[in-house]
């Protein structure tokens, strides 16, 4: 049984070569991954992605980043290729094969085929003198010098540069085409990032009642407001206009001045400049200023209009934290 230091040795090195790997990559990003990303970008078809064993694995994710930023892609399998799967190619569609070796036998019957249809072929290939660099007619260079894997030998590094390389055309390609956080959240709609995506602050506060008093409401007043709303604070409205917010930090702040709240009323309890936010923002943009300021609510108010409150609760409720 090896010691725990020397656990933690060993997956500081492995990480470590990875990523040293990963930033080799740097020195060979120039004119073929230029003109793959313009290539990919302009043409009308999708990227079939293909691979065998671990680079088919890498190329399934490759193929999933892809999808979710705008780049309509399908994986291939290369053994299933030339069993029938060739016939999802279309003449429009760019050819992304990945292969650590560029010379395993599925890929040396795949390349040739292909090629035949006339499309163009990209290998992300960790050897640029094997049969898939030279017959491709754009090269991504995934090449490392060893695998983090101590026998040399387990896909560890090289799956690591893969990965990083595809992400690195995903986003250029992004970069490229304008993708926008809108356009993300068209492709994201489901689950906790959809909802940072897309949720609106009237998504939330119009399911709240509108708690809200005037100044000169007696501290009772804003006491029961507060209280029956459950939302933690009520907005002091006069004649239309915001005045401030009192919260129930406000309350306890004024009883450690006070005794009594008798003879107070809204005015002497309310925070004037309260944090407020429009209902067309993004919950999320609520949340960042609910955690700069260390508060639990924001008044909702439009063009001067008060619509409301959202509460951290309601942020919680969906999961967005």
């Amino acid at each position: 049984m090896i010691s725990a230091q020397s656990i933690v040795n060993q997956a500081i090195l492995t990480l470590t070569e990875e990523s040293e790997a990963v930033m080799a990559l740097t020195k060979r990003i120039g004119e073929s991954f230029v003109e793959s990303v313009t290539s990919i970008a302009e043409s009308p078809g999708r990227v079939v992605v293909t691979g065998i064993g671990k680079s088919a694995d890498i190329g399934r994710k490759i193929v999933s980043t892809f999808n979710s930023t705008g780049t309509p892609a399908l994986f291939m399998h290369a053994a299933d290729a030339i069993h029938g799967d060739l016939g999802t190619i279309t003449s429009e569609d760019i050819i992304l094969c990945l292969s650590k070796s560029g010379d395993s036998p599925e890929i040396k019957v795949l390349v040739p085929l292909i090629k035949g249809f006339g499309n163009k072929l990209i290998g992300m290939v960790g050897n640029t003198n094997s049969f898939l660099a030279l017959h491709a007619d754009l090269v991504l260079d995934t090449t490392v010098e060893r695998e983090a894997c101590p026998n040399n030998l387990a896909p560890t590094s090289s799956t690591a540069a893969q990965l990083a390389m595809g992400d690195a055309l995903a986003v250029a390609l992004l970069k490229y085409r304008g993708f926008s956080v809108g356009d993300f959240a068209k492709y994201h709609p489901g689950g906790a990032l959809g909802k940072k995506l897309y949720l609106r602050v009237a998504d939330l506060a119009a399911a709240n009642p509108k708690p809200v008093v005037t100044s000169s409401s007696t501290a009772q007043e804003v006491i029961i407001e507060i209280s029956s709303r459950r939302l933690g604070a009520t907005a002091v409205i006069d004649d239309g206009v915001l005045k401030g917010i009192v919260t129930d930090g406000d309350l306890r702040r004024m009883l450690q001045k006070h005794p009594s709240f008798l003879g107070l009323v809204a005015a002497d309890l309310l925070s004037a400049n309260p944090k407020t936010i429009s209902s067309s923002e993004l919950v999320v943009d609520a949340l960042d200023i609910m955690r700069k300021n260390n508060i639990t609510q924001l008044l909702v108010v439009d063009d001067g209009e008060y619509k409301g409150v959202i509460h951290l609760h309601d942020i919680l409720k969906e999961g967005i934290i």
